[in-house]
């Protein structure tokens, strides 16, 4: 089932830009202010919403998305930032020497908004951040466990069925895969619902990559309800009640959404 931001660039700029305000710059400021100045990279901008109220405050900002559609996006929504030079908004891999050479600690803050459940060797990214962040730089995470109802992102599916089926993205590769074709969803999105199969992420294991590579967590919010389900499903956020966000593997299931900030 399609939902309407997927097909409007426009709401879907507005919805981020919305959730950005509203969630992930207080759940930042919990543990680091965010003060103008501030050097901010984003990992998988997209149309650049995350970044809007950034830069509204004064950040100096880079967004980076191998997409080149929805960068040329970004630069339709936030050319003012562009020309005054407050913005750059960029399509190389980050591993790229020259991107490495021109941006090592550079950044105070560096954002991935649902982006590292689709990247793979998520532990080569996060420790690769390392070369990026400037001293007592910090990383923000937010990502929808691998475990939870809708974690495979099947609501991306035009069948409406299917798109509203939660824990089908657990089955067996080849049953899940057989699944998605005899309803009918086109190739494209098969392929794109099988990668997430193989970088989707737990909790538990964002959690061991983070501490074995030496990162502390500095402040961490689970929901029951992801705060984006406001603009998709017309639902109010909320908080995970405490004791099952302590309890592991278990609230994988139950939990829609988790933030983290991290520093080495």
């Amino acid at each position: 089932m399609a939902l309407k931001q997927h097909k409007d660039a426009n709401l879907r700029y507005q919805q981020q830009v919305d959730n950005s305000r509203s969630y992930v710059i207080p759940f930042i400021e919990q543990a680091m202010p965010v003060t103008a100045g501030m050097r901010v990279m984003e990992i998988g901008c997209g149309e650049g919403g995350v970044l809007t109220p950034l830069l509204e405050r004064g950040c100096h900002c880079v967004g980076v998305d191998l997409d080149k559609g929805r960068i040329a996006l970004a630069h339709e929504f936030l050319s003012t930032y562009v020309e005054n030079g407050q913005l750059r908004l960029i399509t190389n891999n980050i591993y790229d020497v020259d991107f490495l050479g021109e941006f090592r600690h550079a950044f105070d803050l560096i954002i991935l908004k649902d982006a590292i459940e689709h990247i793979p060797e998520q532990e080569k990214i996060i420790a690769y951040l390392k070369n990026l962040l400037a001293p007592n730089g910090q990383v923000y995470f937010g990502f929808p466990p691998w475990y939870m109802p809708h974690g495979g992102h099947q609501q991306i599916c035009h069948n409406k069925v299917l798109s509203m089926m939660p824990y089908i993205h657990l089955l067996p590769r080849p049953l899940y895969r057989s699944l998605l074709r005899a309803s009918g969803e086109e190739e494209g999105i098969v392929r794109e619902l099988l990668e997430l199969k193989d970088t989707g992420i737990s909790i538990e294991r964002f959690e061991r990559i983070v501490r074995q590579l030496g990162f502390t967590v500095t402040n961490k919010q689970h929901y029951l309800i992801n705060p984006i389900y406001k603009y998709k499903f017309g639902l109010q956020p909320r908080t995970q009640w405490g004791p099952v966000s302590r309890i592991p593997f278990l609230r994988n299931f139950v939990t829609t959404c988790v933030y983290y900030l991290i520093k080495n």
